[in-house]
This record gives structure tokens, C-alpha cells and sequence, in this order.
């Protein structure tokens, strides 16, 4: 070899070297050319002159952020994973409604692991979510049989929150009671309590914690009680239930999901609500989250449940059909006057709890349930042999032992032993065993309590009638009957099951997805596998802080990376959805504004562009909406935003603003929006949906802003999960940071103890942060700040070669818009009929998932191509929708009937396509192979347009017999 080739061939390596750890590169979808071509189109010279066209100067970054540069893949893994090991994950019997978990492996792998899953986005678009909808349908009936009630959703955020909002569904649907009190028993757990107390405060209610009802002389419109109780005691609720019924008031019971595999329902004790976590179905313990929390109703109170109910519906062909049923994107539509400001719930998380249960079966989940009882009660006899008094008298997995004065010394001696016990007071401890306790160790306990002299093992002590529960306690009827529950046993048969469903739905694994407003990127596979590790997921939320160091160091660093990518001063990462944040946010700011004496201070202005989750937060706070007009650009009316400052100075709480706009544009006005509103002593909440067009060439916290919230499912990777789990922290400024979220049982360090608690944890859905933790790392500074004009420029050719076919909407200065456009299908529809419905249900038969539809303008569809997708799949989107305007011009100039078109009858399943009589004035191919370019891959949409109006005519939210599946 000669002595050029050889120095070829080492500059080679050392460049394959460089590429392999270039994940900036592999995040980005276009390469160098690709975004050559396309700055081209859009008439820029570069990515740093496109920033200068659209981007306002007096906002626009020239610094970089204080981050480090990029890292490769395998040195962020390796640090997180010194991180997790950090962690010291000792047997934490600690309860608190938090228990370890065995998840089976076929889940692991082929949920929680697989983007197939993760990277789904909310079922809106029903036709292509099928098999989301099928699995999140089972999780209610999960919910139903085990609660007894008559209606449940599709999840909830957390227990506490769930409790929460059991508490607003009381105050709204009591009718004979105008109390303003509610009750909450003090054996319902600690956060639980706190979280709700905090809601209640910022809804004007007045909490009473104690005891009993009974004991107490107020009268209650509502109740929360506990079963078992945090103490771990298992009670009949029905003579309490009974008398708060007798004096006009409804009751919510916090139930443990396991232990209603024995115990007699909720429903049988005549609750009217339950609520709970469903956590120790499969789902690791993760310092606190993210977990499906369930919440179940009666059925008259339909109208009033918060969160998603999948409901039962059939498609145009009269086949049974899945969808979102009553309250789909209510926040929106309602605003302050919807039910709750929860737009997402923990759909990921209850898919695996109820494949957990599906897996299992009633058999084996009622033995699993049989088997924890029994080895609480295997330690309750050897710990009475000891010589030490259980103070239940009936107990499901928790005992509580009356140590006399010596309950330090047992703590202490656990944690030598790596035991985490909950110490309940001075002289009572209390132990919940879970699925994965084994003889071994309740020895290890027994010899905790006797300091080592025990003469006897647990297996000396069992006998096969060993229990604590009387009949009276226990269910008598059936649960998990349907066949879905009684089919899958197998790892054979439970592969193929995931796999039909997986296959049913679209996910980022498939295509794009161009959710405007939603920023469905890449959810890189090295941000994922760290989840798994074994310190970050089985760590207890509750566990001592000496045990968590590693948690705690990496929500440190996370919490300073974020202060760098927002120009804020703090965060808080406990809220754990978008719409918690806003909530964490609109209090912080109402906690400052009495800090200073200002308790008048309770109107929010927000532009008409602002997210229509805003109003219904602001109403969650007791604060009261005030709409500012927009222009006939998309942009705030700064007239009417002026004239309502002055009118409201008195009272002006904040201002409630998404930027860029929802409009899908960089407003020019926002440092004098900020200044207004400041000159009138209110505060500027900047809503952090769209932070993706921002990270690197724009700070809120430096150009005005006071208060944002962060959707990490959005612009920091965290996967949407096919309706959650959500993140939402939030930056403030330093005079907001005092007024930061705490914990009542782990409090936030350099917080006071008394703050509000927004979320179950203290880190929220702590186990889901490495994702973003890496996405940063692996970025850096540079390939955020790149990633951010990626997204505009793919935003902006994407409009470009769409707008010599459709009207856009609303653009900024230069004809620029941000990282999404707003399509306008208003004038198509007035000439021909065609609706954005039909445009997105068309879109289905290309393989894509449709835009945002009819938000935030109705007729519309706002588009958001996102950074990760390449020039070539921006382009083949642009195909689509170019050929879709073709389809339209046939309808037009009547080639097509609007009764009978390619779009009306979209999306066109395979069933349509094999009939054997085939009456359309277009072809099967024309139906089914649009464009050339998705013969190769091609989707097929598993049913027909779903009839909405009939399922919420025909409401049925519990699974259909099986045979309906088989039609």
C-alpha cells in the first residue's frame, strides 16, 4: 500500500470514528444537501439568515447557551447508568400506594420498549388508533370489574391528582347539598391528601381532615376515604358510605387495585366514585412515576368524568369501531368551563397495567393477590410470636406493628438490613409486602423486629387458613370475565395479541406524523434505555434522600440544563403533564401576588391564540378569564391587549400567552406584550408548547416572560406514548421560585415545607427524565440550537410547497412562520363541500396521520413537520396533500360527485378493496394506491370513518362481547 493510500485510510477511520458518535446528525433528519436544497427553496442563504427573517431582533439569541457540547451515545448511557447505580435500591416496603412489581418480560420488550407503542400519539384520528383504543378499552373494563362501578376512563395523571378531580366531579354533580366542605379521612395517604388540600384551596373549598365524618358536626358535599387505608387497615365503608348518602353528600373511596382481587368492590359499599393507581400491575415503581391512576363513576355522572373514555361506536360500513367518546380535546372547545384542564392522561402506562392483567388472567392474579395476603399474614403471626401487636384487625398486604418505644431502633436496624419501613407514628411501623416478597424475606423482617434472636422461620408458621379478612370482607362475584382476560396466557399467544393491536395503529415508527403544536420528533433509542435501568426504575418516591442521591443528582443537572434552554432562573419538575404545569404555574404566580399582599389579584388575559387549555387552568385556580382579540394576522390586538391591562390593573393576575403563537407565528410585539403587562403589576405566563421553535435562538425568561411551563413529551423527546406520559415542569424567575411545588413526605430541598403540592411525587414522572437528560446531552448547545432551525426551515419549504395549493393561514414578517403552518380549507369547503374532515380521514389512505384538525381555527389544518423528518419524507407528505388538492379540483369541476369521491369515503380499508362489487366513480387503485411512492409500504386502515354521533348516542365504554370482534 502505498504511503497516500495509507494516510487515506487512516483519515477515513478517523472520520467513520467522528460520524459514528454524531447524534445531532442522526436526530436531524435532513443531511447537509437536504438543507442546502431546501434554504434554496425558501429563498435563504443559511440557517442563521432564515433565524434573522423570521425570528423578531430584539428576541433573537447570539449567544450560546451554557451547555456542554455534544456527547456521544455511549458516554450520556454509561453516565446515567453510574447515576442509577448511585441509587441505592433497598427492599422498600414503605406503601404509601407504591409497590415493587414484577413486569413480564413480553410486555417489557414489546410495549414499554417497543416505538411501535411509545411513539403514538392521543387517538384523535380513531380509524388508525384501533389498536390503542382496543387495549385502553380493556383497561377500563379492568377498572369496572375490580371497582364494581358502572363507568370508568381511560386514566388519569397520578392517585392524588385522580383524588383531586374526584373532589371537583362531587362539587359539581351534588345537587341537594350547597355545602362548600369536604371531608378527607386521615388514614387516606399523606400525598394524596396534600395534593388534594392544594386543589382545594385555589377552588375556594374549605378541607376537613379527620378520623370519621361521623365524629364531626360540618356538613359535606363530598368524601374521600380510603380502602385499605394508608395504615394498611381494610374496613366495610358501607355504614359510612350510607350515612354521608343519608346527609345529601357523595363519597370518593381511594381503593388499592390488587387487593380488589379479594376484597369486596367499592361499588358494593355504595361508593360513588373510586379512584386509585394501578402501579403494581406491571408498571416499576420509577421514584414516582409516570402511572396510570384510574377513576370510575356512576353512569349518571357521564357528563361530568374528567380525562378520556373510550367508547364503542361502529364505521360507515356498520363494523364495530373504537373512538374517544364525549370529552375528546373538551379543554378546547369548553375552555373554562370544561370539566378539567387534562388533556392527556398515561395511556403507555395503562396499556402495560392492563396487558399485566390480560397476561395474568383472573387465576393467576387473584393467586398473586391470595399470596401477598397470606405472607402478611405469615409476618403478623411470626411478629405476634415475637412478642409485638398488629394494630389492624384486617389487613390486605400491610400490617402495622405497635413497637411500644422502640420504633427508631426497628427503622434503624431495617436500614442496616437495606429495608425501607414506614415509621406511621412514635410507636407504630408499617410494612406493605407486594408481588415480589419471598419467604426469605419475611425471615429477613422477623429478624429486623428481634434483633436477630428469632428461633423459628415464616415456613414454620404457614398454614393453609391463615388470613385476616372475614367473608364479609371478601368479593363474592366474578371479575375479569370477558374473553380478552381469559385468551392470552401464553407468551405465544400475548405476542401475537400486542402484535395485532400494534399493527392496527400509525406511529412515528411508520411515518410522520405532523401534529401541529404537538412536535412528534424522534424518540431516540439511546434516550430510551436508561428507563430501564434498575436504580432509576425501582426506586420508591418515598425512600429516604440518602438513597436517591443519583435521582436527585440527575434532576439537578436536569433542572440547570433547562434553566440554560429557557433563560429562567429555577425549575420544578413535578408536574407531570402540560396541563399541570399550567396549573403549578397559575399558582406559583398567585402565591406571589399574596405574598405581597395582593390577594385581589384573579384575572387572566388570554389572546384568542393562546392554547384552549389556558382558560380551564386559570379556572382550576379561581382565577377568571378575560379574552384579548387578535388581528386579522394572527397576531395579539395590541389595542385591546392595552385597554384591558388598564381596565383589569387593579385585579390583573397575569397574561396567559403561547409563543410562538398557536397562529404558528414569531409575534413582533412580545417584548411589549411582557412590558404591559408588567407596567399594570401583573406577571407573563409564556406557554411552553412550542418551545421548539425556541431552544437556542430564543429565552423567555430572558426577553419578558415570568413563568413557562415545559412539555418534555414534546420539544425534549420524551415519547407521547399514545396519550402519555406527559411532563410538564416549570421555569420561573427568581421572585417565583419560592412558590415552587413540594412534597409532604419528601420535601424539595431550599423550598418551605408548607408549599402547594401539585403532583403524588416530588419529581413527578421521575423515571421518564433521563430521556430528556439525554436528548440534551447528546444534543448540546450547538445541536439544539440547530435542531430549533431545522424545525423552522422544515416548517417553512413545507409551507412553500404547499401554498401554491391551499391558503395559508397566517404567516409572520419575510412570509415566514415558525415551526408549524396553518392550512386553510374554509374556502375549499364553501366551493365544493369537502371538510378538513375528509382531508385528514384521505391523509389515512397515504399512510400519514393527519395535522391538528380545526385548531386553533375551525376548518383548518396546522402542520408541524419537526426536525426529525427528512427532506424526503417532508416531501412525499407534500405529495400527498398536493394530489388530495387534486382529488378536491376533480369534485370542483364534477368529474367526482361530493356524494361519491376519494375523500368523503376516505379512509378505505382493505375489506373495501376485496369486495366483489365496487360501485365508485374512481378506481380501487385510485382508493388505495394514491401516489406511487406508498406502494412499497403501504398501510391499510383497519375500519371505515367512524360514525361519532352514534357512539355518543349509543354510549357503551366497556369491552363488547368477543364475538363482535370477529364480525
Amino acid at each position: 500500500m502505498s504511503k497516500t493510500a495509507s494516510n487515506n485510510l487512516q483519515q477515513l477511520s478517523l472520520h467513520s470514528l467522528e460520524s459514528r458518535d454524531d447524534f445531532v446528525g442522526r436526530h436531524i433528519g435532513p443531511d447537509q444537501q437536504q438543507i442546502d436544497d431546501m434554504l434554496a427553496a425558501v429563498g435563504a442563504t443559511s440557517l442563521e439568515d432564515l433565524m434573522e427573517q423570521t425570528v423578531p431582533a430584539n428576541i433573537l439569541k447570539t449567544d450560546a447557551m451554557d451547555l456542554d457540547t455534544a456527547r456521544p451515545e455511549h458516554e450520556v448511557i454509561e453516565e446515567l447508568a453510574d447515576l442509577a447505580e448511585s441509587n441505592l435500591v433497598y427492599k422498600s416496603w414503605l406503601g404509601l400506594g407504591y409497590h415493587n412489581t414484577l413486569t413480564p418480560n413480553v410486555i417489557l420488550r414489546n410495549i414499554f420498549q417497543n416505538p411501535g407503542w411509545y411513539t403514538a400519539y392521543t387517538p384523535y384520528q380513531p380509524e388508525i388508533a384501533q389498536g390503542r383504543l382496543e387495549a385502553l378499552l380493556n383497561f377500563q373494563q379492568m377498572v369496572l370489574d375490580l371497582t364494581g362501578m358502572e363507568l370508568a376512563n381511560a386514566s388519569l395523571l397520578d392517585e392524588g391528582s385522580a383524588a383531586a378531580e374526584a373532589m371537583a366531579l362531587c362539587k359539581r354533580m351534588v345537587k341537594k347539598n350547597k355545602s362548600n366542605v369536604f371531608f378527607i379521612q386521615s388514614n387516606c395517604h399523606p400525598q394524596t391528601i396534600a395534593v388534594v388540600k392544594t386543589r382545594a384551596e385555589h377552588l375556594d373549598i374549605e378541607v376537613v381532615v379527620g378520623d370519621s365524618a361521623a365524629g364531626n358536626e360540618a356538613d359535606y358535599f363530598g368524601q374521600l376515604l380510603s380502602y385499605p387505608g394508608s395504615n394498611g387497615e381494610v374496613k366495610d365503608l358501607t355504614n359510612d358510605i350510607d350515612a354521608a348518602h343519608a346527609a345529601n353528600s357523595l363519597v370518593v373511596v381511594a381503593a388499592d387495585l390488587m387487593s380488589l382481587m379479594l376484597l369486596q368492590s367499592p361499588a358494593e359499599m355504595g361508593a360513588d366514585v373510586v379512584v386509585g393507581n394501578s402501579q403494581r400491575f406491571g408498571v416499576p415503581m420509577g421514584f414516582g412515576g409516570p402511572h396510570a391512576a384510574f377513576f370510575a363513576t356512576r353512569d349518571k355522572f357521564k357528563r361530568s368524568i374528567p380525562g378520556r373514555i373510550i367508547g364503542v361506536s361502529v364505521d360507515s360500513h356498520g363494523r364495530q369501531a373504537l373512538r374517544m367518546a364525549m370529552q375528546t380535546r373538551e379543554q378546547h372547545i369548553r375552555r373554562e368551563k370544561a370539566n378539567s384542564n387534562i388533556c392527556t392522561a398515561q395511556a403507555l402506562l395503562a396499556i402495560m397495567a392492563v396487558s399485566y392483567a390480560i397476561y395474568h388472567g383472573p387465576e393467576r392474579l387473584k393467586t398473586i393477590a391470595s399470596r401477598i395476603h397470606r405472607l402478611a399474614c405469615l409476618l403478623d403471626t411470626g411478629l405476634t410470636k415475637l412478642g409485638f401487636q398488629q394494630t389492624n384487625a384486617a389487613y390486605f398486604d400491610t400490617v402495622a406493628i405497635d413497637t411500644g418505644a422502640d420504633t427508631d431502633d426497628v427503622i434503624a436496624r431495617a436500614l442496616e438490613a437495606e429495608i425501607n419501613l414506614r415509621k406511621l407514628d412514635d410507636h407504630t411501623v408499617t410494612i406493605a409486602l407486594d408481588e415480589t416478597t419471598t419467604l426469605e424475606d419475611i425471615d429477613d423482617l422477623l429478624a429486623v423486629f428481634a434483633d436477630d434472636k428469632v428461633d423459628f422461620n415464616a415456613a414454620s408458621l404457614d398454614n393453609p387458613q391463615l388470613t385476616s379478612l372475614t367473608d364479609e370482607l371478601l368479593r363474592s362475584d366474578a371479575v375479569l370475565t370477558h374473553p380478552v382476560f381469559n385468551s392470552y396466557h401464553s407468551e405465544t399467544e400475548m405476542l401475537r395479541y400486542l402484535k395485532r393491536l400494534e399493527d392496527k395503529d400509525v406511529a412515528l415508527n411508520r411515518s410522520m406524523i405532523a401534529l401541529g403544536s404537538c412536535t412528534m420528533k424522534l424518540n431516540a433509542t439511546a434516550e430510551m434505555i436508561p428507563v430501564t435501568f434498575d436504580g432509576f426504575s425501582n426506586m420508591h418516591p418515598m425512600a429516604p434522600k440518602e438513597q436517591s442521591q443519583g435521582y436527585l443528582e440527575m434532576t439537578t443537572n436536569l433542572e440547570q440544563m433547562l434553566v440554560a434552554c429557557t433563560g429562567y432562573d429555577a425549575i420544578s419538575l413535578q408536574p407531570n403533564a402540560g396541563s399541570q404545569g399550567e396549573y403549578a404555574g397559575l399558582v406559583a404566580i398567585k402565591r406571589y401576588h399574596q405574598s405581597r399582599g395582593d390577594f385581589n389579584r384573579n384575572i387572566v388575559l388570554i389572546p384568542r391564540s393562546a392554547h384552549g387549555t389556558n382558560p380551564a387552568s386559570a379556572s382550576m385556580a379561581s382565577m377568571k378569564s378575560v379574552i384579548v382579540a387578535c388581528d386579522e394576522l394572527g397576531n395579539v390586538d395590541m389595542d385591546d391587549l392595552r385597554a384591558k391591562a388598564a381596565e383589569h390593573a387593579d385585579n390583573l393576575a397575569c397574561i396567559m400567552i403561547t409563543y410562538p403563537s398557536t397562529h404558528g407565528v414569531f409575534e413582533e410585539s412580545i417584548t411589549d406584550i411582557c412590558e404591559i403587562i408588567h407596567d399594570h403589576g401583573g406577571q407573563v405566563y409564556l406557554d411552553g408548547a412550542n418551545m421548539n421553535a425556541m431552544v437556542g435562538i430564543a429565552a423567555p425568561g430572558k426577553f419578558g416572560a415570568d413563568v413557562s411551563h415545559l412539555n418534555l413529551h414534546k420539544t425534549f423527546a420524551i415519547p407521547h406514548g399514545g396519550g402519555g406520559p406527559g411532563v410538564g415542569p416549570i421555569g420561573v424567575g427568581q421572585h417565583l421560585q419560592p412558590f415552587l411545588p413540594t412534597n409532604p413526605i419528601n420535601p424539595v430541598d431550599g423550598l418551605d415545607a408548607g408549599n402547594d403540592v401539585i403532583s403524588s411525587a416530588a419529581y413527578g414522572s421521575a423515571s421518564v427524565l433521563p430521556i430528556s437528560y439525554a436528548y440534551i446531552a447528546m444534543m448540546g448547545s450547538d445541536g439544539l440550537r440547530r435542531a430549533t432551525q431545522v424545525a423552522i426551515l422544515n416548517a417553512n419549504y413545507m409551507m412553500g410547497r404547499l401554498q401554491e395549493h391551499f391558503s395559508v393561514l397566517y404567516t409572520g414578517r419575510n412570509n415566514r412562520v415558525a415551526h408549524e403552518c396553518i392550512i386553510d380549507l374554509r374556502p375549499l369547503k364553501e366551493a365544493t363541500g369537502i371538510s378538513e374532515e375528509d382531508v385528514a380521514k384521505r391523509l389515512m389512505d397515504f399512510g400519514f396521520h393527519s395535522p391538528t384538525m380545526s385548531f386553533p381555527v375551525p376548518g383548518t389544518l396546522m402542520i408541524e413537520p419537526t426536525e426529525s423528518e427528512s427532506k424526503r419524507e417532508i416531501d412525499l407528505f407534500c405529495d400527498a396533500m398536493i394530489q388530495i388538492r387534486e382529488e378536491i379540483r376533480l369534485v370542483e369541476n364534477e368529474t367526482y360527485t361530493l356524494e361519491d369521491n376519494p375523500l368523503v369515503n376516505a379512509p378505505h380499508s382493505l375489506v373495501d378493496i376485496v369486495e366483489l362489487e365496487w360501485n365508485h366513480c374512481y378506481t380501487r387503485e385510485q382508493a388505495s394506491f394514491p401516489i406511487e411512492a406508498i406502494r412499497h409500504s403501504k398501510y391499510w386502515p383497519p375500519v371505515n370513518r367512524i360514525d361519532n354521533v352514534f357512539g355518543d348516542r349509543n354510549l357503551v365504554c366497556s369491552c363488547p362481547p368477543i364475538e363482535s370482534y370477529m364480525d
